[in-house]
């Protein structure tokens, strides 16, 4: 499926958690040798590691399989955070902080040492299919960008081409779209034809 997109550099691959965890540093630099390959330069991958503890060990790991940024959740201990932050500012990845299942990602922000690279604002994948009710954080762009600069936000949980123009319409900076790309695998090269016009 994924030999299927567009070689372009505004495609960021995830190396997910599932693939980690089946296939451990490998499926990393897999992704990243192929990807680079496809765009003819250095891919940009993220390493979905969703870190809970030991934040430097996974970052270095992540970085040594060729990862340029990997994911901590918000719902880290505020120590754990801090040292992947600083981690990944030490190997030169981005970091990126995960707010899956939390309600005021601004509170998480607040007591940092140093903000990360990205906020991640995050509708997991079974929120997505029991719960149709909540909806993605949009309100909350906005109010981070507004004290922090800086930050760059994604917003990950979408479906649909719809979704990615609703979350750039609100100020982000990065969309995760993943599941018309996963279930419909034949379709994939026209969708991220289409994601590329969105995004022009």
């Amino acid at each position: 499926m994924i030999s299927l997109l567009p070689a372009s550099e505004k495609i960021i691959i995830e190396a997910g958690t599932p693939l980690i965890k089946k296939y451990g540093t490998r499926g990393i630099t897999s992704l990243s040798n192929w990807w680079s390959e496809k765009i003819q330069k250095q891919g940009y991958i993220v390493a979905d590691l969703k870190c809970m503890d030991r934040g430097s060990r996974e970052v270095w790991a992540a970085a040594e399989a060729g990862a340029s940024s990997a994911t901590c959740l918000g719902l880290a201990p505020i120590e754990t955070i801090n040292e992947f932050i600083g981690e990944c500012e030490k190997v030169g990845i981005d970091s990126m902080v995960d707010m899956m299942n939390i309600e005021f990602p601004f509170e998480i922000l607040q007591k940092l040492k140093k903000l990360p690279t990205v906020v991640v604002l995050h509708r997991g994948a079974d929120e997505n299919e029991r719960n149709r009710e909540k909806q993605l954080q949009h309100d909350q762009i906005h109010r981070i960008k507004g004290t922090y600069g800086k930050v760059l936000i994604s917003v990950a949980g979408g479906e649909t081409t719809r979704d990615v123009v609703r979350t750039f319409f609100n100020d982000s900076d990065i969309a995760v779209i993943w599941r018309s790309f996963y279930e419909a695998p034949e379709n994939t090269a026209n969708l991220a034809k289409d994601f590329l016009k969105l995004v022009k």
